[in-house]
Parts: structure tokens; C-alpha cells; sequence
């Protein structure tokens, strides 16, 4: 063969060799398959904004979260916090459902507290908090009486039965003392007394049954929103109340505390979770009605009922399981227990006032004082701190003291009110005074030394007709001038600011004591 032959026939074959291993190789390879777009889902009307990418390539694990977070929300439905606080005042939040169109909405939200303050209403929608807007607002407290609807029916037709079983029809002209109907018969005369019922032909417009508040809302998502709603309300407060019982050797006590919370708000909270604010806003707390402390005393309860944490400069109580407190109720909840808590009793005598005069002012009528005699005052005396039993923040309130008598009956010995006291400091209780001690203040001598000067010598003396020895704490306030100088005295003394001194006398039982003292006032 040829050269040029050879090498046509040579690059033919091997032209045929690689045709041959290629369709090798594509018959080996999967033929591709165009990739699908993915099909999305026609929106729901709940829906506010279609999935995005992110959506739909979303893990699994964000999805499960998602659902969490709407289960959270429904669970919220329903529910109710209450926050009370000790100055007639209160704070409502609830989660009610709601379904809306998506525009424009008329919502009647019902029992609400009839005394609501209406410009403290705050309204979201947990649903749709972006898109969803209050526009107006309206309270609805007009509810309905006979009087109101009456007074609506007014130039209308109306129809009543009487006692005596008569009855009338005709146009009420007054509903005022009479019912004055004017009918084809002429005008008729009626006493409101006299009226067995009444017959209307509707309900007037701007009569509610309950106190309501009507909104206007706008969303652009329709569907069921659950919307939060809070607002303060008036007519609702909180105080504590103390039961402590006094052991017979008179050093150590039992103590027990209750909220009690009493609600003229115009509303019932059911199932409220409660939480009580412990701090002083200038406003006057009343007094709440005293709770029947007989039983409070001879009640065991197995665990304390509220917990407390601390909450900005206050102290927050909250109440760990719904409580249900209906309008005009007092409810009481125990917060605090004490069994054995370290008390000291003291005697006090003071027959003066703190002083109250003016700087360069003084007085001085020597009389001014009252020589009665004077029982001393019964105190007792705890430290609110852990080594003496106790260690809390207690918020004001009044103690109730009792003490077990010889057949075991709890006997009331007095009360007084405490301040709102963190831990650390010392409560003193007054509960009465001792029968049995009693002290007399005497002026011995009392002269001018100058334009602007008065000395003064006081003399006290103390009878303890007890069948054991006692201390008695005479306080005196050295009131006639601010400058005032004791410059002689028969036993020491403690000086517990610039005009008052405190002396610690000791009395023998059935015995006597006697304290003098010299002042020099200046001004």
C-alpha cells in the first residue's frame, strides 16, 4: 500500500476507534432531568406577606421554633394579671381573642373595672402588632337602671303596671319623683312607689349593661387576633396585716403575715395572677377593715403562699397561683410566717412632744406641761434580722398581738401600725400601757436668767407596783428652745438628738424611783 494510502486508512481507524468509546461513555452517563421550580402554596387570607427564600429554605429546627412561639401566644389567651398596689390603684393586663375583617373593626371590650382610668388604656395585638392600630376609643359606663331608662325614654311610648294590677300606656312626659304618662285620656299622675313594672320597647342607644370599652380598630390582617390590653384602674389597694402571738415569758413570738386586698374597682378578676407592690407614693392609703384574727391566730398553713423578690426601688409580692377577688371583697392571702422570733418588752414614760418652735423663738409658760400622772407605755421591741427569727421586708401594715393565756385561749393585748421596714432595722411596737407603773413630772423650779435665757429643773418619779423588777425608758424632749443645755442630772443619760435625752431607770418590785435634772435654755 502506499505511503499516503497507509496514512488516510491509519487516521480513518482511529477516527472510528475514539466514535466508538464516546458512545460508550454517553450511553453510561443519566440523562439530566430539568430542575423543578418550586411550587408555592396559594396564600391563606391569615397570610399578611408571602414566603420568602429564607422561608423555604429554612431548617426544620426553625419551623418546630416558629410553632413554639405560636403555641406560647394561644396559651396566652385568657389570661390575667393583676398588680396592686398599696395606694388605691391597680394595674390590669388580659389577652382576649378576637376575631377581625380586615379594615375597619367596632370592638366591644367588656368587664372592665367601672372605675378605669380610660386614658390609660393600652391596646396591641399579639397577632399582628405592626399592622393593627387603635384609632378611637370610647368608655361605656352608662349602665342601665330604672332611672336611666327613664330618663332615655323621655317623649317616648312606654307601658307599667301598677300594685294594684292596672295597667297604663301612654308617653312619658317626667320620670323624675312621678311618672307622668300622657295618654288618650289626658295626663296621668303616677308615684314611682307605686309602680309594680315597667315595659320598654328596646334598649336605648348609649345603655350598656356592663362597663365596656368600644374601639375602632384597623388591621390588614383578617383572621382571630389576640389582643393584649392593659389600663390602671382606681378603687383598688393592698395593705399588710400581722398576727403575732406573744409567748408567757414575754421574749419571743410568732408571727404571721396577710394581704389583704380589698377591691371597690367595679370588677371581678378571676383567676387573676396577682402581684402586690410594696412601696410609698404620695397618695393616702385607706384603711382596709381588720380581719377576724381569732382564727388567723389558730391557723396552720403548710407553706407560705407569696413570694418576694425586689422590683426597681420597691418590693414586688406575687402571688404563685391564680386567686380569684370579686368586686367589693376583701381577700386575704398569708405572706409571711415567723414562728420564733426574739422580742424584748420595754417601758417607756415621755410627758413631752418633740419641740416645734421657731429658731430664736421659746416658750415659756411654765405650765405648759400637764402634771396628770402617767401609766407607762407598753413596747415591744424586735429586731428584723435572721439571728433574732425574723429577716424580711416587711411592708406597712398593722400588728395584732395576742398572748396564750393559762387555758390556752389566744387574748388580744394591743396593736400598733409599722412603716414599710427592710432588713436590718428594729421594729417597736406600742401595745398599751402598764397598769401597774406610774410616773408623775414635776417642775421644781423654774426662772429667767436673762432677756433670753430660762432654767428649768424637772423632777420624775416612778412607782412599779409589779411583783418584779422592771426598767422604764423616760424619754424627754426638751421643747421650750432649740439651744438646750442639761447642766445637772442625778443619773446619766443618753442624748438621742439636740433636744431629747432618754434616762434608764431601774425600779425595785413594788418600789420607787426618782430622777431630777437641770436644763438651761437659750434662744
Amino acid at each position: 500500500m502506499p505511503g499516503n494510502k497507509r496514512r488516510s486508512f491509519l487516521i480513518l481507524l482511529a477516527a472510528i476507534l475514539i466514535l466508538m468509546l464516546t458512545a460508550t461513555v454517553v450511553a453510561q452517563t443519566p440523562t439530566p432531568t430539568p430542575t423543578a421550580t418550586p411550587t408555592v402554596e396559594p396564600l391563606d387570607e391569615d397570610e399578611a406577606t408571602p414566603p420568602t427564600l429564607e422561608d423555604l429554605l429554612a431548617p426544620e429546627e426553625e419551623d418546630e421554633e416558629e410553632v413554639d412561639e405560636e403555641e406560647v401566644e394561644v396559651d396566652e389567651v385568657g389570661t390575667l394579671d393583676l398588680t396592686v398596689y398599696g395606694e388605691n390603684l391597680g394595674l390590669v393586663r388580659e389577652v382576649r381573642r378576637f376575631d377581625l375583617e380586615e379594615g375597619l373593626n367596632e370592638i366591644a371590650f367588656t368587664d372592665v373595672a367601672s372605675r378605669i382610668r380610660p386614658t390609660t388604656v393600652h391596646v396591641v395585638s399579639l397577632t399582628d402588632p405592626d399592622e393593627t392600630l387603635l384609632l378611637e376609643q370610647h368608655f361605656a359606663y352608662d349602665i342601665v337602671s330604672t332611672r336611666q331608662l327613664l330618663q332615655r325614654h323621655i317623649d317616648l311610648p312606654i307601658s307599667l303596671t301598677t300594685r294594684d294590677g292596672e295597667t297604663h300606656t301612654g308617653t312619658l312626659l317626667s320620670g323624675e319623683e312621678d311618672i307622668i304618662l300622657g295618654t288618650d285620656d289626658g295626663i296621668t299622675i303616677l308615684r314611682l312607689e307605686h309602680v309594680q313594672q315597667f315595659t320598654f320597647p328596646e334598649l336605648p342607644d348609649g345603655l350598656v349593661t356592663r362597663p365596656t370599652l368600644q374601639w375602632l380598630l384597623q388591621t390588614g390582617l383578617a383572621g382571630p387576633h389576640d389582643l393584649q390590653v392593659a389600663y390602671l384602674t382606681g378603687g383598688i389597694s393592698w395593705q399588710a396585716d400581722y398576727i403575732a402571738l406573744l409567748g408567757s415569758d414575754n421574749d419571743e413570738l410568732s408571727l404571721t403575715g396577710w394581704v389583704s386586698v380589698d377591691n371597690r374597682s367595679g370588677a371581678t378578676y378571676e383567676n387573676a395572677r396577682l402581684k402586690l407592690i410594696a412601696g410609698d407614693v404620695a397618695q393616702v392609703t385607706p384603711d382596709i377593715a381588720p380581719a377576724m384574727a381569732e382564727d388567723m391566730v389558730m391557723r396552720a398553713v403548710p407553706e407560705v403562699q407569696v413570694e418576694q423578690r425586689a422590683f426597681f426601688d420597691f418590693h414586688l409580692y406575687e402571688v404563685p397561683r391564680p386567686v380569684t377577688i370579686g368586686d367589693r371583697q376583701t381577700k386575704q392571702i398569708e405572706f409571711a410566717r415567723a414562728p420564733e422570733v426574739d422580742v424584748e418588752r420595754e417601758y417607756v414614760v415621755q410627758f413631752t412632744r418633740p419641740i416645734f418652735v421657731r429658731l430664736g423663738s421659746a416658750i415659756t409658760d411654765p405650765n405648759r406641761v400637764t402634771r396628770e400622772p402617767m401609766n407607762a407605755e407598753i413596747r415591744i421591741l424586735v429586731m428584723n434580722d435572721e439571728e433574732s427569727g425574723l429577716g424580711m421586708p416587711l411592708p406597712q401594715g398593722i400588728v395584732r398581738v395576742y398572748q396564750e393565756d393559762v387555758d390556752g385561749s389566744a387574748q388580744f393585748v394591743g396593736e400598733d401600725r409599722i412603716r414599710h421596714t427592710p432588713r436590718g432595722e428594729e421594729i417597736s411596737l406600742t401595745l398599751g400601757r402598764a397598769f401597774d407603773i406610774l410616773a408623775e413630772r414635776t417642775p421644781t423650779a423654774f426662772r429667767q436668767l436673762g432677756e433670753r435665757q430660762i432654767e428649768e429643773t424637772i423632777r420624775i418619779d416612778i412607782r412599779n407596783q409589779q411583783d418584779e423588777a422592771v426598767t422604764v425608758r423616760v424619754i424627754e424632749h426638751l421643747f421650750r428652745a432649740h439651744d438646750a443645755d442639761v447642766i445637772e442630772t442625778s443619773m446619766e443619760f443618753e442624748e438621742i438628738d439636740a433636744n431629747t435625752i432618754a434616762f434608764e431607770v431601774e425600779i425595785d418590785a413594788e418600789g420607787t424611783a426618782t430622777l431630777e435634772y437641770t436644763v438651761v435654755y437659750r434662744w
